[in-house]
């Protein structure tokens, strides 16, 4: 471990009194030695709490009354922390030190324990150490997400419509996007416990970041091919969609939305009536959705028995080895190392405060692949998991998870025979219309990553969670290039360099 060094990007007025809400204190870490970025250190500003990114930075919101005698706090495992005030933050250059410590030091100021002894006595000590019943919780999520078309073939066997021929499947096939990248970001309270079933969530401000004109194509090609089969198929027709074994039946009106009549009050109000539900719809889905990704989030905590990352509560299906001891400022720390012995998925380490046996963090990954199947063509394979959580302890004693981040990783293939078949039961002989008839070979590879940021937890009683009603009242705020404004006023995890130089393809060709 070598030497960091924090810059700080202050100007001059900081070192007085802070005259506004709007300013911000920003910041990053780099390691001296290696000019590194040193991700995931823990700063406080007046006991409130940050997180640096994995790119080492990290920004304060700079509240009223704020001063430069206040001080800045960073602590880093395996480094001596640093507490100074603000002003003496000039000239941009902070040490962290790397503390020396040797094993033997545990034997001298403790018991020696055993690696299942250290864990008997986490979970002995669960109740004092950490909040496990409900809590408020104010909170940032963002989610990355990337996909990748890594195959995209195509037979076509049959078409009884000229117009759909290999050149118009070649359109397709060139219209979707070889890479997408889409992220979401979400400020709120979250209001439950250990169970993901009994979370409600206040979303107090969202936003979603993508390139609208990838979603665009797809729009133009779905125009398109609905001109080809208004031009080709009777109103009264249905068709028959079939892959192999199964088929759906979709009636012709349901591929096509009705235009509304401008004079036509009623349809009108009928169709801005709809819009509002659809409107409300969209709200309530990015609200549930939003709800159960926090509580899945959230119970597999490793202090919760239910967790997938069970090493506390099931240290018998894994191999335990006490790999160091080093310092979290000026806590002495134990670090596990953990891998399953059989069916158990992950590996890791596992950092303990030796004092009150408290894990502070843990490292996570998968050692195998975690869902996999492949049925009648249609294949799923969830090949990554791995993250970090980060806890510290509040002006309660109690111990709160302060960041959580992990990176999924998957790939879906579809390989099947494709059937499009129009019927229709008023036409005299045959019902069979048109077919279009295709063998369809297609792979996709994505990465989701969540950050959870955690900034304060209150307990709360029965009686105020009960009287808590979720209004889904918020949609996300559609941004074509990242805003640095959009937070202004509000704590987040800094976004990564990725998110800041986002720009939409259509806003590069204008």
């Amino acid at each position: 471990m070598g030497k960091v060094v924090l810059v700080l990007t202050l100007n001059v007025w900081l070192f007085g009194i802070m005259p506004s809400l709007a300013q911000n204190l920003s910041a990053r870490i780099v390691d001296t030695t290696t000019a590194q970025p040193v991700p995931y250190v823990t700063v406080l500003l007046n006991k409130r709490g940050m997180i640096t990114n994995e790119e080492g930075r990290f920004s304060f919101r700079l509240e009223e009354g704020i001063r430069a005698t206040d001080s800045l706090f960073i602590s880093c495992i395996g480094y001596e922390s640093v507490r100074k005030p603000i002003s003496e933050f000039q000239g941009s250059t902070i040490y962290l030190r790397p503390k020396a410590i040797e094993l033997k030091e545990v034997i001298v100021s403790n018991k020696k324990y055993t690696p299942t002894e250290i864990l008997k006595e986490v979970r002995s000590n669960l109740e004092k150490n950490y909040l496990l019943e409900l809590t408020k919780k104010r909170l940032f999520l963002r989610e990355s997400y990337h996909q990748n078309i890594v195959k995209g073939d195509y037979v076509l066997k049959k078409s009884t419509i000229p117009a759909f021929n290999t050149n118009f499947l070649d359109s397709v096939k060139n219209t979707f996007p070889k890479n997408n990248s889409y992220y979401t970001e979400m400020l709120g309270d979250l209001y439950g416990g250990s169970k993901a079933k009994e979370q409600k969530l206040d979303i107090i401000k969202a936003s979603e970041l993508y390139d609208k004109s990838k979603t665009l194509d797809a729009e133009t090609l779905e125009k398109k091919f609905n001109a080809i089969v208004k031009e080709n198929i009777k109103t009264d027709s249905y068709f028959k969609i079939k892959s192999g074994l199964f088929g759906t039946k979709v009636d012709a009106d349901e591929l096509f939305e009705t235009e509304v009549d401008s004079s036509d009050v009623e349809a009108l109000n009928e169709h801005l009536k709809k819009t509002q539900e659809n409107r409300q719809e969209r709200k309530e889905f990015f609200a549930n959705y939003k709800r159960r990704t926090l509580g899945n989030l959230y119970k597999n905590l490793p202090i919760f028995k239910d967790s997938d990352y069970n090493v506390i509560f099931r240290p018998k299906r894994y191999v335990l080895t006490l790999e160091d001891f080093t310092y979290l400022g000026d806590e002495a720390v134990y670090v596990l190392r953990f891998e399953p012995k059989g069916s158990e998925e992950f590996k890791g380490r596992i950092y303990i405060n030796s004092d009150d046996f408290a894990v502070i963090r843990m490292d996570f990954e998968n050692v195998e692949t975690l869902r996999k199947f492949n049925l009648l063509g249609v294949s799923f394979n969830e090949y990554l998991a791995q993250g970090k959580m980060i806890f510290s302890k509040g002006d309660d004693d109690k111990y709160q998870l302060r960041y959580y981040e992990i990176t999924k990783g998957n790939r879906v293939g579809f390989k099947r025979p494709l059937k499009i078949i129009e019927k229709n039961k008023n036409v005299r002989g045959r019902r069979k219309q048109n077919e279009l008839s295709l063998k369809i070979d297609v792979a996709l590879s994505g990465k989701n990553r969540y950050e959870l940021v955690v900034f304060d937890v209150a307990p709360v009683n029965q009686a105020q969670y009960e009287s808590f009603k979720e209004n889904n009242s918020i949609l996300p705020t559609y941004m074509p290039n990242y805003d640095p404004q959009f937070w202004s006023g509000y704590d987040i995890i800094e976004p990564n360099t990725a998110i800041k130089e986002f720009v939409s393809e259509a806003e590069l060709e204008e």
